[in-house]
């Protein structure tokens, strides 16, 4: 279970050793990669996200060493590794613990209760992450669909997440943000 003294959803301080001195460029890569090969498959992602693809949006995982800046750019989108610091020129901010912040983008953990039990804070241009949020629940994206998978690959791919995760938030305390009737991974 998780420290007493933390916050549900915290991963242990020795994760964000490990990570630190990892280099960021091949992670970009294959973390834009990925959003370019999602945006193709989906272009109604775009679209629904109106202005807000032309803005960047910082996501700050409060346990990790850095923060991700997404670019959703129709022409470009990219997702750069910064310093936590490095992120004042994002039209919003988004801090949660990383279980907290892959919750939402899952479906896992509704945003509305963790934002009211302040697991999650937003600053900046609320308008932009609402349309973040609403294009992501509406797409109901699985982790197999950011990967590109299907058939066997994408239920395999769905389920080991899906209990990887859960047996992550499970042992961080994570799912103490959930509401019960909220649901579970997916």
């Amino acid at each position: 279970m998780s420290d007493s003294q933390s916050p549900p959803g915290l991963l242990p301080g020795f994760i964000s050793s490990l990570i630190s001195p990892l280099p960021r460029a091949p992670m970009e890569e294959i973390l834009s990669r990925l959003i370019r090969n999602l945006i193709a498959r989906r272009p109604d992602l775009m679209t629904r996200l109106g202005e807000t693809a032309e803005v960047p949006i910082a996501v700050v995982p409060d346990d990790l060493p850095h923060a991700f800046h997404l670019s959703l750019d129709r022409y470009n989108p990219r997702v750069r590794i910064v310093d936590k610091e490095r992120v004042k020129d994002a039209s919003a901010v988004i801090r949660a613990p990383f279980l907290v912040l892959l919750g939402l983008l899952d479906g896992t953990f509704d945003g509305d209760a963790v934002f009211f039990s302040r697991s999650l804070r937003i600053e900046g241009r609320m308008d932009h992450v609402l349309a973040l949020r609403n294009t992501l629940e509406e797409a109901d994206l699985t982790p197999a669909e950011f990967a590109g998978l299907t058939g066997t690959a994408a239920d395999l791919a769905n389920r080991f997440a899906g209990r990887a995760l859960g047996m992550a938030r499970y042992m961080t305390g994570a799912r103490e943000l959930d509401p019960p009737a909220s649901g579970s991974a997916r």
